[in-house]
């Protein structure tokens, strides 16, 4: 009998850092791991995309090219046979951004990316709107790469949080129905089946169901993963979470039910808001007869380094205080009634009983001491990443008592806005504005005064289709027109790439894969390239003339005190555009100031007519909640 195999992409590095650690690890410790990945074996790692150009320019002032290339030449991945394959995430239409982009820029990264080194894309839509991800499968196909193509899951509103309240489409269900007729479902294995196939008659070569927020339970995950497998011809791969308590159990009926490759993160960054561990899932296999297709030698010498890259990671850590106790599977004996529960688990997947499924892998993880479920993520049902990020975020905004208040609202908001499947951009879009919304409802607002501007492209249909109708009610609440309104290229105009006067007449961005950076994520991008214009300069500077030390008197100017009308910060965060000036006549509603909090960026509009007396602020300016944008004159 032909023993079955099973291959592993592993997250630890961009996915497991992300979902764990707000994606704050840096290059010199990521440096210090890949030797001891060179004979690990992975089928794929996972090393880039997703987060990762926002967040290493924006919290770790780095370049993400650079970071593809150093892994690119540590697993030889432009080799005909690499050390593994090297994928990254993209967001389809999204790319790697939070708003829809054109053909070209999508071309214009994904040929970059791939001469960088780059082998398998995994590209999904947040709405699972086909027709935002074909042209990325077209184009990594034809660019030489791997096209992955992600189904996301997700699921269905409970019937309880249908209630009037809602302000959106399902809020009306009961209405509608008298209250009494059956929610119909729309997120059926058919459903992911379905998108599934599309996908694969598009030329995707693996097709991968994402469950981001880890909301598969046993019984989906039988029943998802078998039908794909009766349906697809390519690899299918199942990646998910352990954050409301899923992700072990599943994982294992995923084996079961003939998965081909399985998302795994190695032991200190695994469990938790990230995936299940491959320690674990190895063991298990060990037990079924099952090949893991990995050198778990390499795996234990990765797993030594990790710990002190994870101590590194501490103030971003929500469990750094109770971390999981060390577990060498190849060498370390466990006492007999863990074996045991090891398995019975198996025996209760093989039955389809679920409960008892489900206690057994709590039990495991409970003894090795992963976190427990996270019953707040679980309600709320979002992913890891998004959680870890909010309260990141939250904390750097000084924020923290609003996350409670706003992991409840974002059901809501998910409703309203469409019934739309939390994974970037829209779980950050969803986050953001549940946090806008417990802001409006502690300062005795109505929902959704504050609204960021992704939300209204959202609600206005610049991102795809939704699942469910927007109710045309809600939306023209939040954009001002209840038609939906497209995403349309045409309009798209690329950004300038303006000559730094002050730093000697150099462009901000000097070559293309800089340009690019300029194209995606502007506003992250212009502080970052100036930053490195400047470095440019002064070494230029030193060079030219010895350094000479000038004394020059201080004087403080005499602050003058406001007197007029202010507008103040809804919430802190960093000064993108102003649009005013001193004596400017501005009406009621008028855009005066674009402000970027939690990644997304908010229109401050006037609230009267006005004349403009002081701007109080400067572009790339961290502001404080509360703190005053523009004085009008009294």
């Amino acid at each position: 009998m032909v023993r079955p195999k099973l291959k592993i992409r592993d997250l630890t590095l961009r996915d497991g850092q992300q979902s764990l650690f707000a994606t704050r690890m840096n290059q010199e410790t990521i440096n210090k791991l890949l030797p001891f990945y060179e004979d690990a074996n992975f089928h794929i790692m996972e090393v880039w995309g997703g987060a990762v150009p926002d967040s290493v320019m924006r919290y770790l002032d780095e370049s993400p090219w650079e970071r593809l290339r150093i892994f690119s030449k540590a697993m030889d991945s432009k080799s005909e046979h690499p050390k593994a394959l090297l994928s990254a995430l993209s967001r389809g239409r999204n790319l790697f951004g939070y708003v829809p982009y054109p053909d070209s820029v999508l071309e214009g990264f994904y040929k970059e990316a791939i001469e960088n080194g780059l082998n398998v894309m995994r590209i999904f839509d947040a709405l699972n709107d086909i027709d935002n991800v074909k042209e990325s499968i077209r184009l990594i196909n034809q660019l030489g790469g791997i096209a992955d193509g992600a189904v996301c899951y997700t699921v269905d509103p409970k019937p309880e949080e249908t209630d009037e309240n809602s302000g959106g489409f399902f809020g009306k269900l009961k209405s509608m129905f008298g209250g009494s007729q059956k929610q119909e479902k729309i997120f059926t294995d058919e459903y992911f089946v379905e998108k599934a196939l599309q996908m694969e008659a598009l030329g995707a070569k693996i097709i991968t169901l994402k469950d981001m927020a880890g909301l598969v339970n046993p019984a989906r995950a039988a029943s998802i993963i078998s039908a794909l497998k009766q349906a697809v011809k390519v690899p299918v791969d199942f990646h998910t979470h352990c954050t409301p308590g899923y992700g072990l159990a599943s994982s294992l009926m995923a084996i079961i039910n003939g998965v081909d490759i399985l998302d795994t993160n190695i032991w200190w960054f695994g469990g938790g808001s990230a995936a299940p561990a491959i320690e674990l899932i190895w063991f298990f296999c060990q037990r079924m007869g099952v090949e893991v297709e990995v050198n778990m030698e390499a795996v234990g010498r990765i797993r030594n380094e990790l710990l002190d890259a994870r101590k590194a990671l501490a103030q971003y850590d929500l469990h750094r205080d109770d971390m999981q106790r060390p577990f060498d599977p190849l060498k370390d004996q466990l006492p007999p009634d863990v074996l045991a529960l090891f398995d019975s688990a198996i025996e209760f997947a093989k039955v389809g009983d679920e409960n008892a499924l489900l206690d057994a892998c709590h039990k495991i993880e409970a003894y090795f001491g992963f976190p427990k479920p996270n019953e707040l993520v679980k309600t709320a049902e979002v992913p890891g990443g998004m959680y870890s990020n909010m309260v990141a975020q939250l904390r750097e905004l000084k924020s923290e008592d609003l996350l409670e208040d706003a992991m409840r609202l974002i059901p809501m908001v998910r409703r309203d806005a469409g019934l739309i499947p939390l994974v970037t951009p829209t779980s950050q879009i969803v986050g953001n504005q549940a946090v806008l919304v417990a802001l409006d409802r502690k300062n005795g607002k109505p929902d959704y005064t504050n609204k960021s501007n992704q939300f209204i492209s959202l609600v206005k249909g610049e991102y795809g289709r939704t699942p469910v109708a927007i109710d045309p009610a809600f939306r023209e609440k939040i954009t001002g027109s209840p038609e939906e309104r497209p995403y349309d290229v045409s309009k798209y105009s690329k950004p300038e790439n303006p000559e730094v006067a002050e730093l000697g007449g150099r462009k901000l961005a000097s070559n293309n894969e800089e340009y690019l950076l300029l194209e995606l994520l502007p506003a992250v991008a212009k502080g970052f390239l100036r930053r490195r214009r400047d470095e440019e300069y002064k070494k230029e500077e030193a060079e030219k003339a010895p350094a000479v030390e000038e004394i020059t008197e201080t004087t403080v100017a005499e602050v003058e005190p406001i007197t007029g009308p202010v507008i103040s910060a809804p919430m802190c965060g960093r000064i993108v555009e102003i649009k005013v000036q001193p004596g400017q006549k501005v009406k009621k509603g008028d855009v005066v100031l674009v402000y970027e909090a939690m990644k997304m960026e908010n229109d401050v509009e006037a609230e009267n007519d006005g004349v403009v007396k002081r701007v109080l602020v400067s572009t790339d300016a961290q502001v404080a909640t509360d703190a005053p944008l523009i004085e009008f004159e009294a």
